[in-house]
């Protein structure tokens, strides 16, 4: 009887605890299975917006790749950066889109919508690699419409190492296109040793320093 007794005070205390305890315990497996869910469908929510992101930027590529577009081939490509833009706003893909874009941009002779497109990755990506790739190609846009000093004050800005030399040839170009020979001579002279101490190919340089050697050899 000291066992029943025993045993039946065992479960009344399993059945008080249940009380107060169990309710807790249910609602505490339910959110850790909500956890659990939520994060496989945020993980799976980010995977289909990567593949889209992707599959955009991947028709954009093949579109600014090509020699002309025609009005329907140039609305499509409008509608892919926009859309990059705004569903995956701060991604590498609309940060390349919008390098594309201005690329494409400077095809269709819409030099001011170029610009705009590069000041946008200059000014809000997160990728220094990216926004130098920017200030080299708009400081030769502003060189091409006649601003060779906003131009070589674009180039002063940050830019990585890795674009160093790419940096120099650039501001070659700018001051050849101002009339300072002996300058770009200079700036060129400085690519060559910097992608030499980079090991980057860094093509037409040579032929820079050649022509313009000519150039002076015939005054």
């Amino acid at each position: 009887m000291a066992e029943l007794r025993t045993e039946e005070e065992q479960l009344e205390a399993i059945k008080r605890w249940w009380k107060e305890n169990g309710t807790s315990l249910i609602v505490g497996a339910v959110l850790a299975g909500a956890g659990v869910f939520g994060w496989n469908a945020w993980q799976d929510y980010q995977a289909n917006q990567s593949a889209a992101a992707s599959a955009s930027y991947q028709e954009l590529l093949d579109l600014s790749s090509r020699e002309q577009l025609d009005d329907g081939a140039r609305a499509r490509a409008t509608t892919l950066v926009d859309d990059l833009a705004e569903n995956h706003d701060g991604s590498l893909y609309a940060d390349l889109a919008q390098l594309l874009d201005a690329g494409l941009q400077v095809k269709a002779g819409e030099l001011g919508a170029a610009r705009e497109a590069l000041e946008t990755v200059i000014e809000g990506s997160d990728d220094g690699y990216l926004v130098g790739l920017a200030r080299l190609r708009l400081a030769r846009l502003q060189s091409a419409e006649g601003n060779h000093d906003t131009a070589l004050a674009t180039l002063d800005g940050d830019l990585p190492e890795a674009l160093a030399a790419q940096r120099a040839n650039v501001r070659g170009d700018v001051l050849i296109a101002s009339g300072q020979s002996d300058a770009a001579r200079d700036a060129w002279q400085q690519a060559r040793s910097l992608a030499e101490e980079l090991q980057q190919p860094l093509y037409g340089v040579e032929l820079k320093l050649d022509d313009l050697g000519a150039q002076e050899a015939t005054l």
